[in-house]
């Protein structure tokens, strides 16, 4: 059967095109139930008349999908924090002038050279009830009380808001915060936290718990600091204090997804709780226990992990397989995970927005379609060989239904993943089943130091072999320019050429031929935006002054560092040029004078040095430089005044204020970002 032709997929992606209508909509929660009001009366009646006339089928079929759109629409709505009453929010007076806060920590993040970070559930503002979960930054200092999962706290701050990126198509940080109900942040020091002795007890605390006695098992074994990471984050999903370097590696042979805790490890869980209960026999009853095993240890393995969102897809789809073999129902594999999709953005909506849970769904879709046609390529005879080459398929099928969005999302293409994962295989499988008991037994008692170094063993072999594959940097394709337009082409050229590799027909090749013509017009139409786009940004760089002239691909950078090809290397320009498929045309010495569409920029730098009879458009203020702003506003009158990062924070406040009583716009870019002339 097709997977389109399932009534449960069309029923599926009316649900997901709800969401996807309601998170970019953002409508009001009445709106909401209203659509969903009409749609299950409309659902209703069409029901009622299509078993009286059945001419009207197509309408009963109708009205499932609107219901379902509905369901989804109402879903997104009911899920977003922001839009109930009692979330903080909308409390603006908390953003403004400090507040008694008090918050339960709920989760512990990876910090930073700073700060120690949390996710705190806020309880009450000023002992009014109020909602949501926040970020909870604390100092670094000498005192080594870092607080517990379930510690309530009262502290005095002020809420601030996600800070926007600071330059041009970074990656949003608020806005992935915003996917994850999280609008605010707080910063304190340990000093004016109060801490109540009651902790709260829930799930989280538990979980929070068996992972600290896990860590201290396995440090008291003697578990090498490092291999010792990578184990949790293989076999726990908790990646947090893994090293930068490692995950390059990772990167860069093409298997991040290894670090994640996804199908994979829940497949291998799986696999050694069906060994174990081997044993019993497959009647009736003994079908119910092997069923009911396998979804409390899921369950178990689940909680034991964090209830982090790839956990629980992962445990979700695995247990609707579970229940589909033992209701005999094997072949419906493509149900199954339909299912899964549609149970976990019920009650998660979000989650669809999240590049994992798209990643890991696209690459089982990809795995169960193309797969198989891979396979029947060749049919070797050997076990051995046949066993590499199903390996070789099965990492073939899952990269190539990815391949667009990974292009999409990381603008990089690591060549040698074929090699990576044939070569990992054996040991990743050692690893994982023997990872497995070791935690099971740190949960309770210190693991036998033999089977402490054979693990530890392994994961080193592990990481040396992906150091080596990564080594070949020349094979890691980086800054691969991908928008939206060539994400839709490639994925519909995609599922048509595999359609017609599958069933060849006359049919199937010519939508091929079409997909073909619709890639070729997103380059078109991709070239036709750039060549008619042009822009002036300063950038927001720490001690440096960056800024750029864009016509079309052409960008010509300005500095007021040495001339060199570093500058062009940094991070921030690095980004912007795969974005708009720009190529360096020049690096220039930053002059005092710029013109940009028929637009004046003055810079006055360090030595304070200006003409006063220039009357400039824009006035740059660069280096810190030491002027009474008052005299040069008067001197100069510009439409805006700019001051970027290589200002000190305190002259910036000086001339906000000065600019303020001149009413002249003030724009900074440690405080509102980038700007930009286009």
């Amino acid at each position: 059967m097709k997977v389109l032709d399932f009534p449960l997929a069309k029923i599926t992606f009316s649900f997901v095109f709800g969401i996807l209508a309601a998170y970019y909509w953002v409508p009001p929660i009445i709106i909401s139930v209203l659509s969903i009001s009409f749609g299950l009366l409309f659902f209703s009646f069409s029901y009622i008349f299509s078993k009286k006339n059945k001419k009207l089928n197509t309408l009963f079929g109708l009205s499932s999908y609107y219901t379902s759109f509905c369901i989804g629409f109402i879903a997104l709505s009911i899920n977003s924090d922001s839009l109930q009453k009692s979330n903080y929010i909308h409390y603006k007076n908390a953003f403004e002038s400090p507040h008694y806060i008090n918050l339960t920590i709920k989760e512990k993040l990876k910090g930073n050279d700073y700060n120690d970070q949390y996710i705190g559930l806020i309880n009450h503002i000023d002992n009014k009830y109020y909602s949501g979960r926040i970020i909870v930054n604390v100092t670094k200092d000498s005192i080594n009380n870092s607080l517990l999962v379930g510690n309530s706290i009262r502290v005095k701050t002020i809420l601030q808001h996600n800070s926007l990126p600071k330059n041009p198509n970074q990656f949003d940080y608020s806005k992935y915060l915003d996917n994850k109900q999280i609008y605010a942040q707080i910063y304190i020091s340990k000093l004016n936290i109060e801490v109540n002795k009651k902790i709260k007890k829930d799930i989280w605390f538990y979980t929070s718990r068996l992972h600290s006695r896990i860590i201290y098992n396995l440090e008291k074994a003697k578990f090498n600091k490092t291999e010792m990471n990578v184990a949790l984050a293989l076999i726990l999903g908790q990646k947090q204090e893994i090293s930068s370097d490692i995950k390059q590696d990772y990167q860069f042979s093409g298997v991040t997804h290894v670090l994640s805790v996804s199908g994979l490890h829940v497949g291998y869980i799986m696999l050694l709780i069906l060994f174990i209960l081997k044993p019993i026999p497959n009647t009736k009853k003994g079908s119910l226990i092997k069923l009911a095993t396998i979804i409390f240890s899921l369950a178990l393995f689940a909680i034991v992990s964090g209830l982090s969102p790839p956990v629980l897809r992962s445990v979700v789809m695995f247990s609707f397989l579970a229940i589909a073999n033992h209701l005999h129902r094997n072949s419906n594999t493509y149900h199954t995970l339909l299912v899964s999709i549609f149970l976990i953005l019920l009650f998660e909506p979000y989650f669809l927005f999240d590049a994992g849970f798209q990643l890991s769904y696209i690459a089982l879709f990809s795995i169960l379609w193309l797969q198989p046609l891979l396979k029947n390529i060749w049919l070797p005879k050997k076990k051995i060989v046949k066993y590499l080459w199903e390996a070789l398929t099965v990492s073939f099928a899952a990269q190539i239904g990815t391949f667009p969005i990974c292009l999409y999302y990381f603008h990089q293409f690591p060549a040698l993943f074929f090699v990576t994962n044939i070569l990992i295989l054996p040991v990743l499988s050692f690893i994982m089943i023997v990872g497995i008991v070791v935690m099971l037994i740190s949960v309770f008692t210190n693991c036998h130091i033999i089977i402490i170094q054979i693990f530890e063993k392994s994961i080193f072999i592990l990481n040396q072999i992906i150091h080596f594959v990564a080594s070949f940097e020349s094979f890691v394709i980086k800054d691969i320019s991908f928008n939206s337009y060539h994400l839709i082409s490639f994925y519909l050229f995609l599922i048509a050429s595999i359609k017609w590799f599958k069933k060849p027909c006359y049919n199937k090749l010519l939508i091929t031929l079409v997909t073909i013509v619709l890639v070729q017009i997103s380059f078109i139409q991709t070239k036709k935006e750039i060549e008619s786009k042009k822009e002036f940004i300063i950038f927001h760089t720490k001690k440096k002054t960056i800024i750029t002239e864009r016509i079309g691909r052409d960008i010509s950078l300005f500095t007021n560092n040495a001339l060199s090809e570093k500058d062009s290397k940094n991070n921030v320009l690095e980004t912007y040029f795969v974005a708009n498929f720009g190529v360096l045309k020049s690096i220039k010495k930053i002059k005092n004078v710029l013109f940009f569409d028929g637009k004046k920029i003055l810079l006055i730098d360090s030595s304070g040095i200006y003409e006063k009879k220039s009357k400039p458009d824009i006035l740059m203020l660069i280096a810190s430089p030491k002027i009474n702003l008052d005299r040069a506003l008067e001197d100069l009158h510009p439409k805006i005044v700019i001051a970027d990062g290589s200002n000190s924070y305190s002259i910036q406040e000086y001339w906000k204020t000065s600019c303020y009583k001149k009413r002249v716009p003030f724009h900074s870019t440690n405080e509102k970002g980038f700007f930009r002339l286009n």
